[in-house]
């Protein structure tokens, strides 16, 4: 028994953004799905860098017992190369994106996860999503606090808790699945399942049988459902090539921002060479491991599934190598000779040299500096500061950029707990989080005023006196009353 793949892949811009920040990778051996995040087109940077870096791994031949170890490694260099690009241009510094990826050998596949992409498996008509989001919905769904129905309407359902961005060093969940001979496998970006629920796309999965119909239905159905994010599908069938109807693909494709096409579904991918000059090659050349994969998988909606069949999720222990140290990125122009002055002597250049490396880099710094954002405290109400929450030599580096009437103590725990934290990015971040916090808080207001209005309102015990048998009764009787409004489980306490 030979098994191969049978795959399609496909990308959409969507009806409300306005470039395709998604990537994808689908080949023989390698199905890849990256989300970009980020403002300045830094998102499709992000996504595409990850797609280059994970991408050699299709031409790579390998037992079944070093799939971890080398989709671990190439998820390390994915790593180093978005802080190579982050510290070369510190405008791109709020980039980031997810990876949901396959490594397969055989009927096994390594599964590399990180972010709210998905991988969902087909098999005997019933689905199972085999991926976990690293949201803060799915958080607060795990923990009891939330319903899994109420995941879609949150204030902060897009509020992702890891992904690969240059700046931290999240690792991915990992884990071994074993395939069998008919099972249908779909990757795809949260564009997908945001539009489209899960019965329309057990649907579709079950009821087309060529891969590039199927993922042309999905982008469709997330189109008609509204197509708010960029919306990226792979789906691949194992099939064996001794026995099978089908012939497996065996030409390598790209998709979305990675293809460098705009918006155009797919594009054939160059298996890269691997010269000693090969940017693809140097690559691939830092050992690294990443995290222990999670516990059992979830349906689509957030609630429990049984494990998936096949699913390996033993942990493994974490042995990550020391990030490397990204190469300085000069930028292109165009420099004059000018002659050194006679008669000055060394000491003298040295020091006006000193001097004005000195002055340049504060004036970067400042300018770093200035750049980010991050939402704090300002006299006990919520805030949006320029600058970093630091000091040097007792001088602050950040100032108030715009203030509000939101108290912390009204706002959620998760929230205040981010304000502490007071993470710097782009202002577009810090002006979506305070939206977030400022419409819970709103919520949480309304919530808690039609308690005190219900209460208010409630008629006191009456008492009536009635004759019975000639003898005087008297009965303490409570009006009825409409139900007492709920508080979201997210609001504190009214105070």
């Amino acid at each position: 028994m030979t098994f191969a793949l049978r795959y399609a892949v496909r990308s959409d811009v969507g009806l409300l953004r306005e470039g395709n920040e998604d990537s994808a990778y689908a080949g023989p051996h390698l199905l890849a799905v990256a989300d970009g995040m980020g403002g300045y087109e830094a998102g499709e940077v992000a996504s595409a860098s990850v797609i280059k870096s994970v991408a050699p791994l299709d031409r790579m031949t390998m037992p079944e017992s070093e799939l971890i170890d080398a989709i671990a490694e190439a998820v390390t260099t994915a790593k180093q190369n978005l802080r190579g690009i982050v510290e070369a241009d510190p405008a791109v510094g709020s980039m980031g994106t997810t990876l949901t990826a396959m490594l397969w050998s055989g009927p096994t596949a390594a599964i590399c996860h990180i972010g709210d992409s998905r991988a969902y498996l087909l098999r005997a008509g019933d689905l199972y999503q085999i991926t976990r989001d690293h949201t803060f919905v799915q958080a607060l769904i795990d923990q009891g606090r939330i319903r899994p129905d109420e995941a879609a309407t949150h204030p902060q359902r897009s509020l992702l808790l890891r992904a690969l961005d240059g700046r931290t060093d999240a690792d991915p969940d990992l884990s071994l699945l074993t395939a069998e001979t008919g099972d249908r496998f779909l990757l795809c970006s949260d564009g997908l399942p945001v539009a489209v629920n899960d019965e329309q796309i057990l649907e579709t999965l079950a009821e087309i049988a060529d891969p590039a119909q199927v993922v042309r239905q999905l982008i469709d159905l997330a189109i008609r459902g509204g197509g708010p994010d960029n919306i990226t599908c792979i789906v691949a069938d194992v099939i064996d090539t001794d026995r099978g109807q089908y012939l497996p693909t065996t030409a390598p494709a790209v998709a979305g921002a990675v293809a460098s096409v705009g918006n155009q579904e797919t594009k054939s991918f160059s298996r890269p060479s691997l010269g000693a000059d090969d940017d693809v090659s140097r690559m691939m050349s830092s050992p690294g491991r990443a995290s222990a994969p999670p516990t059992g998988t979830t349906r689509a909606d957030g609630s429990s599934w049984p494990a998936a069949p096949g699913v390996d999720t033993a942990a493994r222990p974490d042995t990550r190598a020391p990030a490397r140290s990204a190469a300085p990125v000069a930028e292109a122009g165009d420099y004059r000779r000018r002659r050194r002055r006679r008669g000055w002597p060394v000491m003298t250049t040295l020091v006006v040299l000193f001097v004005l490396l000195i002055g340049g880099g504060l004036v970067v710094g400042y300018q770093i500096v200035r750049s980010q954002y991050y939402v704090g405290s300002d006299n006990g109400k919520v805030a949006i500061f320029r600058g970093m929450n630091d000091k040097i030599l007792g001088i602050s580096l950040n100032s108030v950029y715009q203030t509000t009437n939101i108290p912390v103590s009204g706002i959620t725990a998760a929230s205040a707990e981010e304000l502490r934290q007071a993470d710097t990015g782009s202002l577009a971040m810090a002006q979506q989080f305070l939206a977030n916090i400022r419409k819970q808080y709103q919520t949480c207001q309304a919530a808690h005023a039609a308690v005190r209005k219900w209460i208010a309102g409630k008629p006191k015990p009456v008492k009536i006196t009635k004759r019975i048998d000639g003898h005087k009764v008297t009965r303490t009787i409570t009006p009825k009353y409409r139900p007492e409004p709920t508080i979201p489980s997210f609001c504190p306490q009214s105070k």
